[in-house]
């Protein structure tokens, strides 16, 4: 047992001001490896410090990477971005205490009780995050967050039919340009139901959104409640602790002041050298030796909390848009990348936990431990005891215990992140750590971390579906008879296959009329009458 521990200690990283652990007891790395590799890593740290110095990061857009300084702004290399950033927060705090304390009204003069928030991807899956993991420990009564992701109309009809009335509704509208199609549709969506509601709308609207941009310029010229930046050198997947996340979160009631402490702290603890004692440093590695520096094996994120149940989400998100590029930076192709999945346990033991003791060892595991059962109050007299001398707590941390020593018995490699109690700081903490381990893993495979050039070639390719559609419908004339598909495609010189997959949806809409959808050769399309 003696080497056991002794192994322990020597694999496990603590930080006494988070009280966060790192343990790597299971992760199979070796010292000789990581000796042989420590210039590596050495270098990828003085890359992220140049890139904290202000170094142009995203070559492709010639533009900082600052996502470091929204929690220490005296970092930033331009005192203007020190003073924008304390400006923000100053903002943040007086909006957030007037909605709260009844202040600021809406139009009826009765107080606000809810947001819903407009945005797409991170700008969306950040404040979800927080939402999760906070809401129950920091908000007070009476003010919820709802979240609009998408441009599907039954997910947006489900949405208003949960909200009712969008008379007491703050509107957070989040958008660098205010051009991204599913947060633009969103917004029209809400306009069109403070019509329907006979409520004004820029009112209870709130743009979040980079100054000058088309969405700023219309807040300023409807007079829109309220306007928070965004900045070019902050993306969209590290925006949480920007007014993105930082908003919501203060209208919660969040003690989001405390999420910068944990990250900023977590960012202090990411810079230590040597890169062996380094938490941020050693979780790339483990990435990088378990996918063989080329992602083939995945991560899957185990929180055994209910609150962080979107953790994987959000680190889905963050590790595969950064990590999954065709081309290395030299211009290679590469076809890098890093597959995240996860849930929470213990709920995943009863589902694909199954697979990753006994299936294809084609992963290793990332498990998330809080020591404490119940948030801000020690277990003590009273507890339930569902068998002599145990609790709900004391079964879900020995699951804990149990499918790691399980997966660890097959081989399969896991480390584990322990936090003492799920609350701002260590959720700042845990984004922070990622964040870092992903500009580490980044440099360490020489991709891009901070652009996204398959989201853009997807945008692409449905603005060119919905130009067809529009040559479609031009196309078509009223009356009996119609046109089939490949009759349309070749008039329009299109494929055949995209044109009827364009008139099958209109069509199961009542968009077009049609004789009969089963045969696509067949089906004769023309304008609903």
């Amino acid at each position: 047992m003696a080497d056991a521990l002794d192994h322990y200690i020597t694999w496990r990283l603590y930080r006494t001001e988070l009280d966060i652990e790192l343990d790597f007891a299971d992760a199979q790395l070796d010292e000789p490896s990581l000796t042989a590799n420590a210039p590596r890593l050495e270098a990828a740290l003085d890359a992220l410090h140049r890139i904290e110095g202000g170094a142009v990061a995203n070559v492709d857009e010639g533009r900082m990477v600052g996502h470091y300084w929204l929690r220490d702004p005296e970092r930033a290399p331009d005192p203007a971005i020190t003073r924008a950033i304390h400006d923000s927060w100053r903002q943040i705090e007086a909006f957030a205490a007037g909605v709260r304390d009844g202040q600021i009204l809406a139009e009826d003069g009765k107080p606000f009780t809810g947001a819903i928030l407009v945005g797409i991807g991170g700008s969306a899956l950040g404040p979800q995050l927080l939402e999760a993991a906070l809401t129950a420990r920091d908000s007070g009564p009476g003010f919820s967050l709802r979240v609009l992701d998408n441009t599907d109309p039954a997910g947006i009809a489900d949405l208003l039919a949960e909200t009712g009335t969008l008379a007491q509704t703050l509107i957070l509208v989040v958008s660098k340009s205010g051009s991204t199609v599913e947060t633009r549709n969103g917004m029209l969506e809400l306009r069109a139901a403070c019509v329907r509601q006979a409520l004004e709308f820029p009112k209870r609207a709130i743009a979040i959104t980079l100054e000058g941009s088309a969405l700023d310029q219309l807040a300023q010229r409807e007079g829109w409640l309220a306007r928070f930046p965004m900045w070019d050198w902050v993306g969209g997947r590290t925006s949480v602790l920007s007014p993105v996340g930082l908003l919501p979160a203060a209208l919660l009631g969040h003690d989001w002041r405390a999420l910068l402490r944990g990250a900023a702290a977590m960012d202090q603890w990411g810079r230590v050298r040597p890169a062996r004692r380094n938490p941020a440093a050693l979780l790339a590695w483990l990435w990088h030796q378990q996918g063989s520096g080329h992602g083939l094996r995945d991560m899957v994120i185990l929180p055994y909390k209910d609150r962080l149940s979107l953790l994987s989400r959000y680190l889905q998100q963050l590790v595969m848009e950064s990590l999954g590029k065709r081309l290395d930076r030299q211009g290679r192709e590469v076809w890098q990348g890093l597959a995240v999945y996860g849930n929470k346990g213990s709920t995943d033991q009863h589902a694909y936990v199954q697979q990753l003791r006994d299936g294809l060892h084609n992963f290793f595991a990332v498990f998330v431990r809080v020591l404490r059962d119940l948030d801000g109050q020690v277990t003590g007299p009273g507890m339930v005891e569902v068998e002599p001398q145990v609790s709900s707590g004391d079964c879900l941390d020995g699951f804990y215990q149990g499918t790691r020593a399980a997966l660890a018995e097959r081989g399969r490699a896991s480390a584990t992140i322990v936090l003492r109690q799920v609350d701002a700081a260590a959720v700042g903490a845990l984004i922070a750590l990622f964040e870092r381990a992903v500009g580490i893993y980044a440099e360490l495979i020489d991709v891009n971390a901070y652009h996204q050039p398959g989201v853009e070639a997807g945008k692409q390719a449905a603005k060119g579906v919905l130009t067809l559609q529009a040559a479609v419908l031009a196309a078509l004339t009223a009356g009996p008879g119609g046109k089939t598909a490949r009759e349309l495609a070749e008039a329009l010189g299109a494929d055949p296959v995209a044109v009827w997959q364009v008139l099958r949806h209109l069509a199961t809409n009542g968009r077009v009329s049609v004789d009969s959808l089963v045969d696509p050769a067949a089906a004769q399309f023309a304008r609903a009458p």
